[in-house]
């Protein structure tokens, strides 16, 4: 059973999320963030058409209605609705998705990792509802406490990365998972408060989709195609019955599986690959694609095609769609009298910086949990001030909290005046973070904690060579270098400019004879024979008993009583345990992790990308820690 993982990484429950992220989390990371200035650029172009001579052109455009007719059925929304209820449903889809990854496999396996996220999250909504209450309380613009409880994922990554630490990753991280519990609130709010009456024959049709997707998953299906079939269906049911229809997104989202790479999945896809290498025959060639993409969860699969598509059309299209409000005629004075545009700016800014601060922070307080290693409170805060960008779910609450246009309007100017502020108010917060409590960075560190000592480290290749690469393994990890050979090509292109280290990170609650099998090798080590036991354990991940490591010890002709002796070492336990204190200190958080030299490799970790980390190294004139 693997831990969460990024592709190919065995990752402990036991950790805090760590610098070296999963593929897909960087992915998602990557692609909000980089989404955002392109969302800012469609949101001042909306605002920009709505005051020009063309606004009447901009108004008729996303009322016009489009219609589809199949026989004597027929379907028809105007064009803002086709964006909001429809195109929209694939940007909840996303989130739904990638909250199941994340909870099947990823950053949340571990529950205890989102006690203080979630506290967070909770007091990010309930604070920024009451202040807007406060000032809203009653009649229809009391409605609208639910514009000031969402955060853009998009823009606050996109901030993030302008105004907060250069490093922070941490701290992206924690904000990720908060806006995850966000999202999921978010929407369950929109279901149910600003859904529509309710048919209970398209409701009882939406849950049957439902319960057909959660089969598909569970009878093993891994085509893309089906799933999308049924959100489609789900997505016309849910609308038709009155609820709205993120409902559908998120929903479907969440019952498509996610797993980890499986071991016996990735092998047969590469043999399936080296047997079209030596037979090119298009029968051959489509067993080897179709074992490549059976190797990959659905639930990636879809995020991989579908995440560009949301993060750059359809958000921005959204955007274009209705962050054009008219400030002419008086709209934008009789705006910034109101109290529902205030109420929404209060809520947003105030609100999200206060309810997410003292949340985090009292969770903290009260033991509930700890904030990531890197990441400092006046971090948290400075992250919270950041997370009153509503934008993208504020805007879609505003269509459905009011009736009345004038009160969209005001509320529409409250969420766009709460983004450059809330920008402004985090970029002081980290300002203030980093003067007063010296929090500069919220990242993993990245440097070797212990250089490599000849002495006492185990090492491959020539003790002075110029290249160190350092690799924290664990035995049972189908994916470390010496189970998938990447260790041994990096040797024979480097030859004797390398000296390969290998140090201890043993998970013992994901994989069970860890710990025993990394005082195996170390006993093997005292007769002489470490490298020996290593290979031989990694050809037998699967077999790690006791009586199978004295087995082993035999095979290689060591005293199999001394052998049996030194297994109940403390010394050489406690030496598993120092490697293992050395590499959380170093910031390695899953195996492999590798180091560089002195720093940690940061992305794909296959012997190309190594190879060319190493050539990088020697090209700057980088050198591998000498022995004293």
């Amino acid at each position: 059973m693997e831990g969460g993982t990024r592709a190919g990484q065995t990752r402990s429950r036991r950790f805090v999320p760590g610098g070296q992220l999963s593929l897909p989390l960087r992915n998602f990371l990557g692609n909000e963030s980089s989404s955002a200035g392109l969302l800012l650029v469609f949101a001042l172009a909306a605002l920009l058409w709505a005051n020009s001579p063309w606004s009447g052109v901009y108004e008729s455009l996303w009322a016009t209605t489009i219609s589809v007719d199949v026989g004597g059925a027929g379907f028809g929304m105007d064009l803002r609705h086709w964006v909001n209820d429809g195109l929209m449903v694939l940007f909840f889809f996303i989130i739904g998705l990638e909250v199941r990854r994340e909870f099947a496999v990823g950053e949340l396996t571990d529950r205890r990792r989102i006690v203080v996220p979630v506290v967070a999250g909770i007091g990010g909504m309930a604070v920024p509802a009451l202040l807007y209450l406060a000032i809203n309380p009653s009649g229809e613009a009391a409605a609208g406490w639910g514009v000031v409880i969402g955060t853009d994922t998009a823009f606050l990554l996109g901030a993030l990365a302008l105004v907060g630490p250069s490093l922070s990753t941490q701290l992206r991280v924690f904000l990720l998972t908060l806006t995850v519990i966000d999202d999921i609130v978010a929407v369950t709010v929109i279901g149910a408060v600003y859904s529509d009456e309710i048919d209970l024959v398209w409701l009882l049709t939406a849950l049957g989709l439902l319960v057909a997707l959660g089969a598909l998953g569970r009878a093993g299906v891994w085509r893309g195609p089906p799933y999308i079939l049924l959100l489609v269906a789900l997505w016309f049911a849910t609308v038709e019955s009155g609820l709205h229809a993120s409902i559908a997104g998120m929903a479907s989202g969440l019952l498509v599986p996610a797993f980890a790479p499986r071991r016996h999945d990735v092998e047969g896809a590469a043999s399936l690959f080296r047997a079209f290498r030596q037979s090119p025959l298009p029968s051959v060639g489509h067993s080897a694609k179709q074992g490549l993409v059976r190797a990959v969860s659905v639930n990636e699969r879809l995020q991989t095609v579908l995440h560009p598509w949301t993060s750059f059309v359809i958000v921005p299209v959204f955007a274009l769609a209705n962050a054009g409000v008219d400030l002419r005629g008086g709209v934008l004075e009789q705006a910034l009298a109101s109290p529902v545009t205030w109420g929404v700016v209060l809520g947003l800014v105030v609100g999200k910086m206060a309810g997410i601060g003292a949340g985090a922070l009292g969770a903290v307080r009260l033991r509930l949990g700890a904030l990531p290693q890197g990441v400092g409170p006046g971090q948290v805060v400075a992250g919270g001030a950041l997370s009153g960008i509503g934008f993208t779910v504020s805007l879609l609450i505003v269509g459905l909290a009011f009736d009345t246009p004038g009160l969209q309007d005001e509320a529409t100017v409250g969420v766009l005046l709460a983004v450059p502020l809330s920008v402004a108010v985090g970029w002081l917060a980290f300002r203030l973070a980093a003067v007063l409590r010296g929090e500069r960075t919220a990242d993993l560190p990245r440097v070797l904690d212990r250089p490599v000592d000849p002495e006492r480290d185990h090492i491959r290749g020539p003790v002075d060579a110029p290249l160190t690469l350092v690799e924290y393994a664990d035995f049972e990890c189908p994916f470390c270098a010496r189970a998938t050979g990447m260790a041994r090509e990096v040797r024979e292109h480097f030859g004797d400019d390398l000296r390969y280290v290998l140090r201890h990170l043993p998970l013992p609650d994901v994989h069970p004879h860890a710990e025993a099998a990394a005082v195996a090798v170390e006993a093997a080590a005292v007769q002489g024979r470490f490298w020996d036991m290593h290979d031989m354990l990694f050809l037998h991940q699967d077999q790690l008993e006791t009586e199978d490591l004295a087995g082993y010890a035999a095979a290689l002709g060591l005293d199999v009583e001394r052998f049996l002796r030194d297994l109940g070492d403390e010394q050489l336990a406690r030496r598993v345990r120092e490697d293992a204190v050395g590499a959380e200190a170093s910031g390695a958080r899953g195996t492999p992790t590798f180091f560089v030299g002195t720093q940690r490799h940061i992305g794909p970790y296959d012997a190309r990308a190594l190879t060319r980390a190493l050539e990088a190294t020697r090209a700057t004139g980088g050198t591998a820690e000498r022995p004293q």
